[in-house]
């Protein structure tokens, strides 16, 4: 069934056939799981039970005549008042004056449309003398391009169930239908097109997200073990009594997080298996102890390590960090774009002979001059900076080589499962002790001079401060504060009491790295800029950070920027401006103002804004389901993934009760039994 074409359908030709191509439906189960976008109903509730923003049907008296207003050309407004419930209700229909005589004071009428619970009005689509006819009450709407109408759509499915409902075969294994009570697939289809009441829908709903996420989980699962099975002979051979004595000689204690990440890590490194582990933490949690610790113990077993990090003076921070903490004898090289000539020939020969053990560097680490004697474990900063090419190119240099993502984004746990599926995950979810949280302050735009005291007397007493801007100039669309006006703005102010630096996205990358180092180096004290500084730039003499417009920033984004601060012993401050108009916007000023813990930031983003938006669906790589919805669906996710890590442990291609799921993954997937055998 799944390769016949729409052309086999009976009614369907090929002008429709194309129409129907241009929305990527091209064989008849493809047609089948285009699932309607929502569903009219014309079942009567009493107006308590009414959704506010909904299609609701309400059936009531007419009190009076209809009075319809003019405004514009051919544009008119009917309002009519309708007694429901002992309640008067108020219709609203635009551009149909006409209607005005269909609307007699005393009659019984049905409308159908939007309800608007605050005002108890409804902005009516359809109407009607008497009641609603029952006989149909849940109806299928699609959303189609071309001249395909709804009722043409609604059509060719009812005709394609009818004819092909034998050829639907199941391939959903037996025990999972009857654990979670799903129905088979030809009711689940036939009740997702046309329901025959909202249980049944419900029912079908939940079969369909189930079935897509435990497909995906198991697709990721099979890939995770064959990514990983594929590099057996990786087994390093760590002196772990060097690796204690290093920990011994750092200059503060590991939390339990951290302790608990580096027994996952050596793990990995001591297992024949490639390491594929993505660590988690929130800003300033630590995670560059962790690595520096697992990377020594690569050194140990006589390998190389490479670092790869998304920008130049993250390279030269890390280098700094890796010389201090690590002991003399270890070769490390930082290798990026600005090394040129017989520094960078040197470097690549040591790097090609073995005698650097370690090298720090950006994208230049994946450039086809570099080549390594022995490299055995990769370690990527900030890993959703790189393409997913990028990570493959590098991990091609060391065949065999373990990889450990790191990333200060908290990644909300529904989105690990989802974007992360086939890495392991460790997290590290508290802070180093004796860290201060930064106090969060929310406040409106008419108090600029005032914060901007705030931060001079910060300045005199030697700190320094960050101020972020959304845009770099001005926008004719965003009433925002932009970095240019505001930089003129501030040396204006100060008149030369602080030195103000500037720092956007059109600056070349040298500009950017010299006002970076102007800026670390306290040769800057303010550093007006746009969102560029948000990755991993370690000034601890920073203390205040400003943010403008910030309800124009989510709360992952706010996060990011406010964990530039606090990096040293002093106290440090986060100063949201902002004026949000919508409740949303309120609500992430006010959140941020509560917590500093970057996971329940992350989860409350996920609840205001969805998954694309948190990540940028196209960057995360995350995958677009047709009717999962990962925030509202998490338990299903979860208990998909652990019903795919069940299957593919127990190798379930070897079952024959789950022979239909895995021949139906076969297409799909480039698998056979011997690739998994």
């Amino acid at each position: 069934m799944n390769q016949l074409s729409v052309e086999q359908i009976k009614g369907v030709g090929p002008k429709l056939a194309e129409t129907l191509e241009q929305i990527n439906i091209h064989t008849v189960e493809d047609l089948l799981y285009y699932f309607p976008n929502r569903y009219d109903h014309y079942e009567q509730k009493p107006l308590h039970e009414l959704i506010h923003n909904e299609k609701v049907t309400i059936v009531g008296e007419v009190l009076q005549e209809p009075m319809v207003t003019f405004y514009g050309r051919k544009k008119s407004r009917l309002t009519v008042n309708i007694r429901v419930d002992g309640a008067v209700v108020k219709g609203v229909m635009f551009n149909r004056p006409f209607a005005k005589k269909h609307f007699v004071a005393g009659d019984t009428i049905s409308v159908n449309g939007k309800w608007d619970q605050h005002r108890l009005q409804i902005t009516i689509d359809q109407y009607k003398k008497g009641s609603m006819n029952a006989d149909n009450p849940i109806s299928p709407i699609y959303s189609s391009k071309g001249d395909i109408k709804n009722a043409q759509f609604q059509k060719i499915i009812k005709q394609t169930i009818q004819d092909y409902q034998e050829e639907i075969s199941e391939f959903m294994p037996a025990p999972f239908l009857t654990k979670y009570k799903l129905p088979d697939r030809v009711t689940g289809f036939s009740e997702m097109h046309f329901p025959s009441s909202f249980q049944q829908l419900k029912h079908a709903k939940r079969r369909f997200i189930y079935e897509e996420l435990l497909l995906f989980q198991i697709k990721m699962q099979l890939y995770r073990k064959r990514n990983r099975e594929a590099t057996e002979g990786n087994a390093q051979v760590i002196n772990m009594e060097q690796v204690k004595q290093l920990i011994q000689q750092f200059p503060f204690t590991l939390t339990e997080a951290q302790k608990k990440s580096l027994t996952d890590i050596f793990q990995d490194l001591h297992s024949p298996y490639r390491m594929n582990r993505l660590l988690q933490g929130d800003v300033g949690s630590g995670k560059t102890a962790v690595a520096v610790i697992s990377l020594y113990g690569t050194v140990t077993a006589g390998k190389q390590v490479a670092f790869m990090v998304p920008t130049e003076i993250l390279a030269e921070q890390h280098e700094a960090s890796l010389k201090e903490l690590l002991p003399k004898e270890v070769t490390i090289h930082r290798l990026t774009g600005s090394i040129k000539g017989k520094k960078r020939q040197q470097i690549l020969s040591e790097v090609e002979d073995g005698s650097c053990q370690v090298v720090i560097g950006t994208h230049a680490l994946i450039q086809d001059d570099v080549h390594f004697r022995d490299l055995a474990y990769v370690i990527i900063d900030e890993q959703h900076r790189f393409g997913v090419h990028q990570r493959n190119t590098l991990r091609e240099k060391g065949i065999l080589a373990d990889m450990l993502y790191m990333t200060a984004t908290p990644i909300p746990r529904t989105l690990s499962i989802t974007a992360f599926g086939d890495m392991d995950v460790s997290k590290i979810d508290e802070m180093p002790k004796g860290r201060k949280p930064v106090e969060t302050y929310w406040v409106k735009q008419n108090m600029f001079e005032r914060t901007v005291n705030f931060i001079y007397k910060e300045i005199k007493k030697g700190s320094q401060a960050y101020i972020i801007c959304p845009l770099i100039e001005e926008s004719d669309k965003l009433d925002i504060q932009n970095a240019l006006d505001l930089f003129a703005q501030l040396q204006e102010v100060l008149q030369g009491k602080a030195t103000v630096g500037l720092m956007h996205g059109r600056l070349s990358t040298e500009e950017k790295e010299q006002v970076m180092l102007d800026f670390a180096s306290n040769n800057v004290q303010i550093l007006v800029s746009t969102t560029v500084v948000e990755v991993g730039v370690n000034v601890p003499n920073a203390t205040v950070m400003m943010i403008q417009d910030a309800d124009r920033f989510g709360l992952s984004q706010l996060h990011q920027l406010r964990g530039r601060v606090g990096r040293g012993d002093k106290q440090s401050y986060c100063i949201l401006v902002a004026d949000p108009k919508g409740e949303t916007g309120k609500e992430r000023m006010r959140i941020m103002t509560e917590t500093t813990d970057g996971f329940e930031l992350a989860e409350r983003d996920l609840e205001l804004r969805g998954p694309g938006d948190l990540f940028g669906v196209k960057q995360s790589g995350l995958p677009e389901f047709k009717l999962a919805d990962l925030v509202h669906d998490y338990r299903a996710l979860e208990t998909a993934r652990t019903d795919a890590i069940e299957l593919v442990e127990h190798q379930f291609w070897k079952d024959p009760d789950y022979q239909d799921l895995f021949n139906y993954l076969q297409k799909e997937l480039d698998l056979d039994k011997q690739t998994l055998a």
